[in-house]
Order: structure tokens, then sequence, then C-alpha cells
């Protein structure tokens, strides 16, 4: 594959509920531009998206596969993700490198939970994006209805570039709004044709708002506007494109990606109206270490190099592949470049793209391109590589944070360290789960998305690394309170000649709002003050283990009442034991209670469904 500069560059990234036909429409393209010799069927496991094992047992997308074809001398750089909420972190890395997106919609479903999320990211980022809805030759599709759901979800902003010839069984092609042309499927593939008379009529309303906005992309356009003249097909491309990289416009197009309705007009709507490299004039990050010091990079091949590694992927043959997006300068093999996150230098080996797994070596990478490198010693996902003379660091990925944790432990004894080391390799393909141990428990816990993220680490550490486990629900940390109140003596007495040891106390326990306090009301000097911070401690020491079931102690209020002492054997130990005897009858006679965690969650409610919950 040949290198492409800034302007010829698209990086795309593919988002969408699960099955709305992402991976699909991805099979589409590549056959449309005999980069393969089928559509694969995701069901049948054998499309190039979803290459691994996992992916061709469960018959869905579990990573983010990165995909590059071309196009009218373009490069497009897709990357695909998965749909399911359990993999979105792997939506997170594609988002940080992607210049645009193309929000894929079922078209018998409508708006569904993922396609929100998708829009929610995108509109976070400021991302130019476009929405093609797929199955559009499904039955009961009506497109005026979806057109409408669309509007009233997401606003103004949603703009109808082609009108469906035909709706569900019916539906044969599209009306182009922008290039006034028809597209027809004649059962093999699609065809220019004249628009048919009945659409006419149709269209003028849909053409009349583009126009509109093309109006508003700048003075001199609406100055034209006012006066009556017409748009050449460039000033309304132009204006249009305008809009889309503003965010003023969502363009709406239609097809059926099984039967290559709509994939050459989703290609040369990603090279007419989403951003290049080139739109932007530099990249901004900032000094080493130091994020409040921005520095600039121009994106262009002749700067210093830096890149962003946004995935990393273990494959069982090759080992560590890192792919990352170069921001500016270019990259060649057997380069020395810096890790500016580790302060490390890795050793540019052989440099390639990838097509799903398939490996396409280049000789180098520049500006704005995607690619990828492996054996890279200590670079994760995040990281920054940049020019040794002229190091830049940019931000990194912010994955989301997991939202359920399982314990996960061996089957066979002696495999705890292998968990371990496994663990760590397959949480640097995917950094949105988390590895922890808790103290308490003693348990290895795995923080997850959900559950269908636990149940393909636990495969993969089996087919990957042989090491078989089981994913159990984690031992609950119970804590332990009282609800009443009960005063006791603790009494401390060795003496049996020689140095003795004595310590005496009376210590109210009751409940305490907020943690554990310490009082001390001593008259007349009963307990010297000298002792009170062994009593304390002594005290500290005994939450550890609570009397009901040995879990800590919290929320409790003990004050030193009264008590006595020997001038020759107390010390701070005696008075320390004797803290911790007190403990031990008193805690039992307040009522005591166990505590279960409590998790504070946070509900969002549309408005119009705000009365009924």
């Amino acid at each position: 594959m040949k290198t492409y500069p800034k302007d010829k560059i698209r990086n795309i990234v593919l988002l969408g509920h699960g099955n709305s036909g992402k991976t699909t429409l991805m099979e589409s393209i590549l056959f449309n531009l005999g980069q393969t010799s089928r559509i694969g069927k995701v069901e049948e496991g054998n499309t190039v998206s979803d290459f691994t094992k996992e992916e061709a047992n469960r018959k869905f997308s579990l990573s983010t596969s990165l995909i590059p074809v071309e196009w009218r001398d373009h490069k497009i750089n897709f990357l695909d993700t998965p749909g399911y909420f359990d993999f979105v972190g792997e939506a997170f890395s594609a988002l940080r490198v992607a210049g645009g997106a193309v929000l894929v919609i079922d078209a018998g479903s409508g708006i569904e939970v993922g396609t929100e999320k998708a829009w929610g990211y995108t509109q976070k980022r400021n991302l130019p994006r476009l929405i093609y809805i797929n199955k559009m030759d499904k039955e009961n599709i009506n497109y005026v209805n979806l057109i409408r759901s669309l509007k009233d979800k997401f606003g103004k902003k949603i703009a109808p570039f082609v009108l469906p010839m035909g709706d569900g069984d019916d539906f044969e092609g599209f009306v182009n709004v922008v290039d006034m042309v028809g597209r027809k499927y004649n059962g093999k593939m699609c065809e220019d044709v004249e628009i048919p008379e009945q659409y006419i009529a149709k269209i003028d309303p849909l053409r009349d708002l583009l126009i509109e906005s093309v109006a508003e992309s700048n003075e001199e356009m609406m100055e034209k506007y006012f006066e009556g003249e017409e748009f050449t097909k460039e000033e309304i491309q132009q204006g249009l494109r305008a809009g889309v990289l503003a965010g003023d416009i969502v363009p709406v197009i239609v097809g059926a990606a099984t039967k290559s309705i709509g994939v050459h007009t989703l290609l040369n709507m990603i090279i007419d109206y989403l951003p290049m490299p080139a739109d932007n004039e530099t990249v901004q990050g900032h000094k080493p270490g130091d994020p409040e010091t921005k520095v600039e990079r121009k994106v262009d091949k002749d700067e210093p190099f830096s890149a962003l590694v946004f995935k990393t992927m273990i494959d069982p043959f090759v080992g560590k592949i890192s792919l990352f997006r170069v921001m500016s300068g270019t990259l060649k093999k057997d380069m020395e470049v810096l890790n500016v996150n580790k302060d490390h230098t890795e050793k540019i080996g052989n440099l390639f793209t990838l097509c799903g797994k398939k490996q396409i070596e280049v000789d180098s990478v520049t500006a704005g391109d995607i690619g990828a490198v492996t054996k890279l010693t200590v670079t994760q996902s995040g990281d920054t590589l940049s020019d040794k003379a002229n190091p830049i660091e940019y931000p990194g990925i912010k994955f989301p944070k997991p939202g359920l944790y399982k314990a996960i432990e061996p089957k066979a004894k002696g495999d705890e360290e292998k968990i371990g080391s496994s663990l760590t390799r397959l949480n640097e393909e995917d950094p949105s789960f988390s590895v922890s141990r808790n103290n308490e428990t003693g348990q290895l816990l795995l923080g997850a998305q959900g559950t269908m993220q636990l149940a393909v680490i636990a495969n993969k550490l089996k087919d990957m690394f042989d090491v078989d486990v089981e994913v159990i629900p984690q031992k609950i940390a119970y804590r332990e309170t009282v609800k009443g109140e009960a005063t006791v003596q603790g009494r401390h007495k060795k003496q049996s000649g020689g140095a003795g040891q004595f310590g005496d106390v009376h210590i109210k326990f009751e409940p305490s709002p907020d943690g554990f306090v310490f009082e001390e009301k001593i008259f007349g000097g009963s307990v010297p003050k000298a002792y009170f911070p062994a009593v304390q401690k002594g005290l500290e020491e005994s939450l550890l283990h609570g009397p009901l079931a040995g879990y800590p102690v919290v929320n409790i209020k003990a004050t030193l009442l009264d008590g006595s002492y020997h001038s020759v054997d107390s010390s701070e130990m005696a008075f320390k034991i004797a803290a911790s005897l007190a403990f031990k009858l008193g805690v039992p006679k307040a009522n005591p209670i166990l505590l279960e965690p409590i998790m504070k969650l946070e509900i969002t409610v549309p408005d119009e469904n705000m009365g009924d919950i």
C-alpha cells in the first residue's frame, strides 16, 4: 500500500448498537473494492474484522479492527468497533485517533441505546459524523418515521442526503439529493439511473433544506442565495462540508450492506465531507510531565516525529502489536524513538498496516496516517512516541471505569502466579478492565464493564496462556458496628513476683456517626494522661476484628470514664491490653450488627419519562 499525503487520508470510526451491521458493512466495502472475493458473514465467523477465535465462536465483534481501503486515490482507515457495551473501551481508543465517525443504525430497530451512546461519544468530542441507515430491505421499514425520530432525538442538525426508492421488500435504491441522481440495485450491484418521476416532487423540500444550509455556511453564500443565484455543484459541496465539519449538519444516507446498496455513496461522502488530517494545521500536546506547558506540532511529514499509541494487540505468533497514529513527522524502519511516558528508547523494526489480522508492510508512516509495529518493549496504549531531540506528550486515553467486580481463581493449584502475569498481558490489550487484590478477603478481583467481558477474559486465559480459571462472586467485605450502649471494665493484672503488669480502664461504647471516636473523661488522675494514647491504640487495634464475624468495626465511640493504675507495675502495654479486654467485653453488649456495602447509584431519566418514573 502506497504512502498517502495528509489531505488524502481519512481516519473513520464505525460506531453503533450491537448487530446494527457495522462489520457486514465493512465486508461489503472490502468486496466492492475488490479486496475480498466475497462478503463474509458474521454468523459464519469468516469476516475480516472478526478474526480471533473468541469472535468466531461468539459471532460478534470483541475488539476494534483496523481496515484500510483505497478509493478515489484516497486512503480511508476504518476502525470497526464492537457494539456491545462490555467492550466500550475499544470504542474509546478508536475515538481518540479518529477524525470522523459513521454511525450505523438498523432500520428495523431504529434508535437504540447503542445509537444514543455513540452519538454522545461523538458529540462530547465534537467529532464530525454521518449516519448510515442499514438494512433498509427489512420488512415494515418507514423512512419518514426514522428521520422524524432522529430529529426528535438529535435535533435539527439531522439532514437527509438521500431519499429511498421504496421501503422494506420494495427497497431498490435511493435518490442522491445533493447530486440529483438515482442509485438502483439491479440484483447484483447498484448503478446510476435517472430519477423516477414519482420521486421528483419529494426531493425538492429535502434539497431546499440543504441549499439553506449551504447559504448559512458563509456571508458570500448567503448573499448569493438572497439574490436568487444558483449554487454550483462545488459550492454546494463546500458549503455542506463546512456545516458537517462545524457539527451543524449530520448527513443521513441509507443502504443495505448485504446487497452493497449505499456502499459507494458512503465512501464518496466520507471523502467529500468528513475531516482529513490536513484540516488541522497543528496538534497540541504538552511538555513531557508538565501538562500546563503546551507544545504544538504541525501536521506535516517534515516536522519532528510524534505519535500516539491507541491500541495494543497480543498475537500468538508475533507477540505484541502496537497501533499508532502519527501526529507529526514521519516514522521509518530502524528509527529510535522516545517513549515519553516511560522515558525509554524504543527501536522500530518492521512497519506495517493491518487489514484485520493481515499485515501489509509499508516503508514509512507519515503525519495523519495510522500504522503498526511489533515488539515495543515498554510501550502501552495511550503512550506517546516522539523524536528524542524534540519530545512532546499527548493526552492519553481515558477508559471507562469498571462497574462489575468478580473474584478469579485458578482451577489447578500452582497457577496463581501464572494468572497474575497472564492478566497483566491481557490488560495491555484491554485497559478497560482492572486487576486488584482485596487485602481483607485475599481474593484476586477483576473489574469489568460486564459479564460478557469477564467471560471473554476467562476464555482468553485458557486459550492463550493455558490457565483454567473460575470467575466467582467476591466475598463481601462486611463491617460491624453497634446500635446500643455499654459500659464495661477492662482489667489486666499480672503480678507474681518481680516486675508486674497492671492496667485498669472503664470504657463506655456507643454509636458514632462518623468513624471511630475516642474521648476521655477522667477526673482526679485515676488514669494518668501518659497512658491515654496506649488506651486509644489498644482500641484501634481491636477495631480490626469485630465480635460477630471478625470484620472491622466502624462508626463507634469509646469514652474512657475511669480506671486505676499501679505506680510500679503499670505500663503502656498493660493499659493497651486492658483497653482491648474492655473492647471484647463491651462491644458484644452494645447490640453489634453487620453492615453491608452500599453503592451510590446515579440514574439518568429522559425528561419525557420523568412523570412515569
